[in-house]
């Protein structure tokens, strides 16, 4: 009674542990031990002095009184094989000391032979059928029928079995086993000279039951009976499949199993965030637009960056996306006077007017030198600024600058201080941003007078400088 109990506790300790258990094609083997108790009261059955109960299982839990209970832990091992369809067939082995016979035999005060223990020993083959698909509150029944032998000392008969029994899992493979076993003998139960201890009888059971012999092809530590990918190695959440990126989406589901993503985009990446899944994005390190297969439109012209002559600036597409700021027609790249309207001709840049040469002229002859020097003086300076924006305006036209003297000194000494008063303007509207190849100079000291030498207001207009469009 003691090994019963100590049993039946571990099985209340795990009442409430809840896990799916079945012997089947994955896990067909299952062995079973525990221990045992043998009641031969409750079967109906007369004995020689009359006494039977008038009800089967009247008096089937009477454990006091008719439950033989082994003297060990495990009086029972059992061993069974998976067929197919919930069947099985398997071979059980029950070692059960026993001093409590049916009610019909002896006249010891509550059944008890005289002291003496008995022992039987059986072996059974049986057939067993499990209904854990119909299984309440985790428990999964089964039904099973055999045929055996028992021995007890030199006394031996066969027997026809047939029982019940539940299986309460603890883990995949890992059960509690309860069942009740009624065995039959075949000679005449009311035969007088009949020993008793071989009389029809309940055997009922309780241990453990492990199922084993389940394959795990990929190593995964998951049974291929619930494994969806057996030959590759997976994780229990994805019911044995891989994540090899581990994404949390499964390879099957993954169009970039190897590249962690996200699930919007099917286990892809974007990598740049513009909401384009990397295979399908262009350009899958810079944020770009789906109308441009994930490529950007930095300025924003409807024209992609790839295709986009001048990225940066926004433009028609005439100009290859460059702007045409001054509207001549020319875009900005081509245009030397990107800020001036001016003919193709002259690459954009507009041909000096009359208007534009004569103030040129007028602004030349009044800037001042320093007496029989080039220097220019200071407030000439402003002068020249009006010249550069002059020139900056035809950008795409070259000038000749004129030196000239009036005739006070000697001829030669004219001539090259007109020429390195020439040069010096020159020289500062280099400084201010003129191209100097834009630019040429020329000294005719006193061969050109504007104006009579002969006064002084004459000579004064002969000192000046003039701007010409040169070749």
């Amino acid at each position: 009674m003691k090994n019963f109990v100590k049993i039946f506790i571990v099985f209340a300790l795990t009442f409430f542990i809840t896990n799916s258990w079945s012997q089947d094609k994955n896990n067909p083997w299952q062995v079973s031990f525990g221990t045992s108790a043998l009641n031969f009261n409750g079967t109906n059955i007369a004995g020689p002095n009359g006494k039977y109960s008038n009800v089967i299982l009247d008096e089937y839990f009477h454990f006091e009184e008719h439950w033989n209970f082994s003297g060990d832990v495990f009086s029972t091992i059992s061993l069974s094989r998976y067929l197919d369809n919930g069947f099985s067939i398997g071979v059980r082995a029950t070692v059960n000391d026993f001093n409590k016979l049916h009610d019909g035999y002896g006249d010891y005060p509550d059944n008890v032979m005289s002291g003496e223990k008995k022992k039987m020993i059986s072996a059974d083959v049986m057939i067993i059928k499990d209904f854990g698909d119909f299984s309440f509150y985790n428990f999964e029944p089964f039904i099973e029928v055999g045929a055996g032998q028992s021995f007890v000392d030199s006394e031996k008969d066969y027997f026809l079995n047939a029982g019940v029994g539940v299986h309460y899992p603890l883990s995949e493979t890992v059960a509690i086993k309860l069942n009740s076993t009624f065995r039959k003998n075949f000679k005449n139960d009311a035969a007088v000279n009949y020993a008793p201890n071989l009389l029809p009888h309940f055997q009922h059971n309780i241990g453990i039951s492990i199922n084993f012999g389940g394959r795990d092809t990929d190593q995964d530590g998951i049974y291929d009976q619930h494994d969806d990918c057996p030959q590759q190695p997976g994780l229990p959440e994805f019911n044995g499949c891989p994540d090899n990126d581990g994404d949390g989406i499964e390879n099957s589901k993954d169009a970039c199993p190897d590249t962690p993503g996200l699930l919007e985009f099917n286990g892809c990446a974007d990598s740049d965030g513009d909401g384009i899944a990397d295979p399908q994005d262009k350009c899958p390190n810079v944020a770009g637009l789906a109308k441009f297969g994930g490529c950007p439109d930095t300025d924003g012209d409807g024209i992609e960056d790839a295709k986009d002559a001048c990225p940066e600036a926004a433009g028609p597409r005439r100009f290859r996306g460059c702007p045409d700021t001054d509207g001549d027609g020319l875009a900005d790249p081509n245009d030397k006077c990107p800020n001036d309207v001016g003919p193709a001709d002259n690459e954009g840049c507009p041909n000096p007017t009359a208007e534009a040469i004569e103030e040129l002229n007028n602004l030349g002859a009044v800037v001042q030198f320093e007496l029989n020097k080039s220097n220019i003086k200071p407030e000439a300076y402003d002068i020249l600024i009006s010249v550069y924006n002059i020139m900056s305006k035809y950008g795409n036209t070259n000038f000749l600058i004129e030196g000239h003297t009036d005739t006070s000194g000697p001829k030669s000494f004219n001539n090259k201080l007109s020429l390195d008063r020439a040069n010096e303007v020159k020289d500062h509207l280099v400084e201010k941003g003129v191209d100097s190849n834009r630019l040429s100079t020329v000294g005719y000291g006193e061969d050109k007078p504007k104006e009579s030498n002969s006064t002084r207001k004459g000579r004064i207009a002969n000192r000046r400088v003039e701007f010409k469009v040169s070749e």
